[in-house]
């Protein structure tokens, strides 16, 4: 560690690495640890080309050399990766970095899923499935990881943490997942009905609201050592109203207010997995959204509780947002990407363009040229 004089004291600069830096929540981290805590901490966060999860030397040698004062493993394989994908990923490499963290004394923070957890209501942390054979991939490496952490830190004293996330939403998701993919599916119109029943609640997470959390539980390590927490928005979501919604902000017409009922949805997609397969037997590349695989949870409530969060030393600091709050925002920011990358057809400049400069851009270039010159950067004259 570095100590640094500021203001006649010294302070330690620690040393982090953020595993999975690319992802959503991983930038959200790498852009609050860059811009938020100045000289407080420094951040170092591989790719797979430096460092690879599913290789124990690429590990050894990476922590030899830098000897962190933290870890924040964010990384997960593709939810429909295959078993030996998922299992060195999302289990063995967690596993590995845990190790790391116990034999260097340091803290080790670990984000896990809603995805271990039973449908229901108000979910507390210790509400989690049983581990057996027929869990998906994903969800049965994400709960072998937090059981054996928990042992590590029962019999050998790791310092860990686990972050247990709801439906993840924010700006900056370049992978389609998730969230995104729903809002993806609406604004494409790709969803002609209603793929849920009436009244089923999910509880989400909001991006940007994860990197203070983290930062708090390093700075309070007796507190928050060898517990999980579920880190979600107070107040559920009807999967219902936050589709419609998304439909009435982009003023489309689909989908319709009609419920399909599950049975013919699983039908439905058996049949497309039977065409994906024969396209693929063809050479034609072709697969179905991993998501897919979780239809079921689009028809049954799953709402993780929040209380034990709040009990907490931690305070949200913002506490107005949701994903309604939020959904302009970020609809504004993925019709844009999305248009740009050709990935759908349908966009309404004059509502997300208000500044109008993509037309000024075409029409008149000369106009953003002496724009352009007049004004200064902003913040450097501040």
């Amino acid at each position: 560690m570095e100590k640094q004089a500021t203001k006649g004291f010294e302070h330690v600069r620690r040393l982090g690495v953020l595993i999975g830096g690319s992802g959503l929540i991983g930038g959200a981290l790498m852009h609050y640890f860059k811009t938020k805590t100045g000289d407080e901490l420094d951040i170092l966060s591989p790719n797979s080309k430096k460092l690879s999860l599913r290789e124990p030397e690429d590990i050894l040698s990476y922590f030899r050399r830098y000897r962190p004062d933290f870890i924040i493993n964010t990384a997960i394989a593709s939810i429909d990766s295959d078993p030996k994908m998922a299992y060195e990923v999302n289990y063995l490499g967690s596993i590995n970095l845990a190790r790391v963290a116990l034999a260097l004394k340091i803290p080790y923070i670990h984000f896990s899923s809603a995805a271990i957890m039973p449908n229901g209501e108000n979910l507390a942390e210790d509400d989690v499935l049983p581990l057996t054979e027929g869990m998906s991939n994903y969800a049965k490496s994400k709960l072998m990881s937090e059981i054996t952490l928990r042992q590590m830190h029962e019999e050998q004293g790791l310092d860990y943490t686990i972050i247990r996330l709801g439906v993840v939403y924010g700006k900056h998701d370049h992978k389609i997942q998730g969230f995104h993919r729903l809002l993806f599916s609406v604004m494409n119109q790709a969803m002609p009905v209603l793929f849920t029943r009436r009244g089923v609640m999910h509880s989400y997470t909001h991006s940007k609201k994860l990197p203070p959390f983290v930062h708090h539980i390093l700075d309070h390590r007796q507190e928050f050592s060898g517990e999980t927490y579920n880190f979600v928005d107070p107040s559920p979501v009807g999967l219902a109203e936050l589709i419609l919604t998304i439909r009435s902000y982009l003023e489309l017409s689909r989908p319709k207010n009609i419920y399909l009922p599950y049975p013919l949805a699983r039908a439905g997609r058996l049949v497309v997995e039977q065409i994906v397969k024969g396209l693929c037997l063809l050479g034609i590349e072709a697969r179905l959204p991993g998501e897919l695989m979780f239809m079921e949870n689009f028809y049954k409530t799953q709402t993780l509780s929040a209380e034990k969060l709040a009990r907490s030393s931690f305070r949200d600091p913002y506490p107005g947002f949701s994903v309604f709050s939020k959904l302009p925002d970020m609809i504004e920011y993925y019709l844009t990407r999305w248009e740009h990358l050709n990935l759908i057809s349908f966009y309404n400049k004059d509502f997300f363009d208000p500044q109008h400069q993509a037309e000024v851009f075409l029409r008149n270039p000369q106009e953003l040229l002496e724009k352009m010159v007049k004004d200064p950067f902003p913040g450097l004259d501040q």
